[in-house]
């Protein structure tokens, strides 16, 4: 199949197709007589195997180094690799649940400050983000016993 036949199946623009050649992604196609690239199906197979594992949250670079082993994975370590990214999805959440601790705590001394009439200034803002975290810390462990 031509470049557009193969971009119309996968769902993608030719141009991501032209990029994941480029970058090793994507073996070389044939060329047919009129220089045109020629994709077999496995071609199509590769593309639906990128699109997972970006949708999954893989890098490209993590995705090219499977690829460049020209082996197939083992379960293991498949199961590896998955387990790896379960960890990086962890901590991610863990950062983005503290981030939003500290913006909660953030705009509640904004509302207080601006509520008494005063003016708020970074060194209060820090002294009321982390009095939030530690009253939030207490409630959270009082709520725990």
């Amino acid at each position: 199949m031509k470049i557009g036949e193969l971009a119309e199946k996968a769902g993608v623009a030719p141009s991501a197709i032209r990029y994941y050649e480029q970058s090793g992604l994507l073996p070389k196609p044939g060329r047919g007589a009129n220089g045109y690239r020629e994709y077999a199906d496995t071609a199509l197979e590769r593309l639906r195997q990128i699109q997972m594992a970006q949708g999954l949250g893989f890098s490209l670079d993590a995705i090219r180094s499977v690829f460049a082993s020209h082996q197939e994975l083992s379960k293991d370590q498949l199961l590896h690799k998955l387990d790896g990214r379960l960890h990086e999805i962890d901590q991610l959440m863990n950062t983005l649940r503290e981030q939003r601790q500290h913006l909660q705590a953030l705009r509640s001394t904004l509302h207080e400050t601006w509520a008494a009439g005063e003016c708020a200034n970074v060194a209060s803002l820090e002294h009321g983000r982390i009095a939030k975290s530690a009253q939030a810390r207490r409630a959270e462990d009082n709520a725990d016993n």
